[in-house]
């Protein structure tokens, strides 16, 4: 499906996919919130996304697509390779438990979204229907710029894909987190000793305010749907596409909208009811 613009609509369905591995996260809440600001539309939350769609006869093709969209040189965004008969059973086993946690693997997140696509039966795609999909795993976009794949909270999409491995890994930490592992860097220093120093100030997994941060993504997603324009670059309001981990708890934690958000939303909003 081609999508060049918004619909300027809401949808008449969204779809919240869970992610089981994240403790923490309540898509209940989601749901709850997504009424406060779009009015009396239709939620439905689904379990983890892949288990939901994919007829188990299929199961090693898919895994073996999901192998291809694996980052295999983080300077390059060509990938063309012969996925290993490992990788693959490796890949199917993450189906078949989706509530294990994944770290270490990067994939390419425009190629993962298109896959995710192909999953998503056809009366399902189309713009009266918005596929919100919460995942463990940790995608990445190429940047032209500086040459290199960088790890990536959302990719608006259809379906859009948010990762609760992403909101952990990409958003910068504070920089003096950085200097003290550098500067400790000789010594066998646990991980836990720098979280405690900078506690509260980036999210870990299983974070208990995760439910409160996704709502602002899942918004993202939102406003994709409906203008093609999901971040905003008001670093207080809930779209604010945000690099570092501090940026993304003042936008998110308190909850806000810009003012010219606070409209679309209010006309949205008023026009569900």
């Amino acid at each position: 499906m081609k999508c060049l613009k918004g619909n300027n609509n809401l949808p008449q369905t969204i779809f919240l996919y869970d992610d089981p591995s994240s403790k923490t996260l309540i898509l209940k809440e989601i749901k709850k919130y997504l009424i406060t600001q779009l009015g009396k539309i239709n939620i439905k939350i689904r379990k983890e996304f892949i288990t939901f769609h994919i007829d188990p006869k299929e199961l090693e093709e898919f895994a073996e697509k999901i192998v291809q969209c694996k980052v295999r040189n983080i300077n390059s965004p060509k990938n063309n390779f012969t996925p290993l008969l490992g990788e693959i059973r490796f890949e199917e086993q993450l189906i078949e438990n989706p509530e294990k946690k994944l770290t270490g693997i990067l994939y390419d997140g425009y190629q993962f979204d298109q896959v995710f696509r192909g999953l998503i039966p056809k009366e399902e795609l189309d713009f009266n229907s918005l596929h919100i999909v919460f995942t463990n795993r940790l995608f990445g976009t190429f940047e032209e710029n500086d040459g290199r794949y960088h790890a990536r909270v959302i990719i608006c999409g259809y379906p859009s894909i948010i990762s609760t491995t992403g909101i952990v890994e990409a958003p910068a930490k504070p920089k003096e987190y950085y200097y003290l592992k550098q500067k400790y860097s000789t010594l066998e220093i646990p991980p836990e000793v720098f979280k405690e120093e900078f506690y509260g100030r980036f999210i870990d997994y299983d974070d208990p305010r995760l439910t409160e941060i996704m709502k602002g993504y899942v918004m993202q997603s939102v406003f994709y749907h409906l203008t093609f324009e999901p971040f905003c670059e008001e670093k207080n309001c809930r779209l604010y596409n945000a690099h570092w981990q501090e940026e993304v708890l003042n936008a998110q934690i308190d909850g806000r909208f810009c003012r010219k958000h606070k409209q679309i939303l209010k006309k949205y909003y008023l026009s569900g009811m």
